[in-house]
C-alpha cells in the first residue's frame, strides 16, 4: 500500500512512523510512505497557506491554491484522499478494514480553523476524526490512521490472525489474557486457561470478552444488537 500525508508540519512524524511494526513494514516494502509538506506548494516569499475567513470569524483557514496544486501532483485515478477534520467520521476499526483495501491513501492534515470548503467538495472521498475533542493540527490523527491500517496490512504482523483476535475486531472488547508465572505474588491464572481443553478456552474467552465489553463500552454491544435487528428487518 501507498500512503502519502500531507501536513504544515512534516517533522512531528518523523519519531513515530520510523519505529515498530510500522518501520519494519516499511523496511519490508508492504508500506510505502511519504510525508509532504504542505509549504512547498505555496509561491510567495512567505510560503502563505492560510487567510481570513469571508463573513469574519476567528482564526484563520487555509487557502485553497496550495491545497489543489499539492493534490493534483500527489494523486492519480487510485488515490482515495482523506481529511482529517473535527467533523468528519469517527475513525474506527471497520473503516480501517475498508481503507486496506485501497491501493493508495492520501491523508490531509488540517490546521487553524480548517480548510476551504471549496477543497472539501472538490478533493474529499472522505472526512475523519479521531475523537470528540480538538487537536493543535491534523498530524496525530493522521498518525494514528496510518498506524492502524498498517497493522492490518498482510504481513505486516507476521502473523495475520494477530490482528483478527485484538479488541473491536469483531465488535467487542478483547478478553484478559495471562502469561507466565502461573502464580505471581498470590494471584492465579485461571484454571481453565491451564486445562489444555481449546473449545473450553474459545467459550471462556467469548464470555470475558462479553462481559468486559458490557462493562467498559456497552454502546460496542448496543450497536452490534442494532447492527442484527437490521439484518432481520
Amino acid at each position: 500500500m501507498k500512503i502519502d500525508v500531507l501536513t504544515l508540519f512534516p517533522g512531528m512524524f518523523a519519531g513515530p512512523l520510523d519505529e515498530s511494526i510500522v518501520q519494519r513494514a516499511r523496511e519490508n516494502g508492504i508500506l510505502q510512505l511519504g510525508i509532504h509538506n504542505l509549504r512547498v506548494y505555496t509561491h510567495d516569499q512567505r510560503q502563505t497557506v492560510d487567510d481570513r475567513p469571508f463573513g469574519g470569524g476567528p482564526g484563520m483557514l487555509l487557502k485553497p491554491e496550495p491545497l489543489f496544486e499539492a493534490l493534483e501532483a500527489l494523486t492519480d485515478v487510485s488515490s482515495h484522499v482523506i481529511f482529517m477534520t473535527p467533523s468528519g467520521r469517527r475513525f474506527t476499526q471497520a473503516i480501517a478494514r475498508e481503507l486496506v483495501s485501497q491501493e493508495h491513501l492520501v491523508l490531509v492534515c488540517g490546521s487553524y480553523e480548517g480548510f476551504d470548503q471549496r477543497v472539501l467538495d472538490v478533493w474529499a472521498d472522505d472526512e475523519l476524526s479521531i475523537g470528540d475533542y480538538v487537536l493543535t493540527n491534523g498530524a496525530l490523527p493522521a498518525m494514528v490512521i496510518v498506524d492502524v491500517v498498517t497493522r492490518l496490512l498482510p504481513g505486516a504482523l507476521g502473523k495475520d490472525e494477530s490482528s483478527e483476535e485484538e479488541s473491536f475486531s469483531s465488535n467487542r472488547l478483547e478478553y484478559p489474557q495471562y502469561t507466565r508465572p502461573a502464580t505471581f505474588r498470590g494471584m492465579e491464572v485461571p484454571e481453565i486457561l491451564l486445562s489444555g481443553h481449546h473449545a473450553h478456552i474459545a467459550q471462556w474467552r467469548a464470555e470475558q470478552s462479553k462481559l468486559k465489553t458490557a462493562a467498559v463500552r456497552p454502546d460496542l454491544l448496543e450497536a452490534e444488537i442494532q447492527k442484527a435487528g437490521s439484518r432481520k428487518n
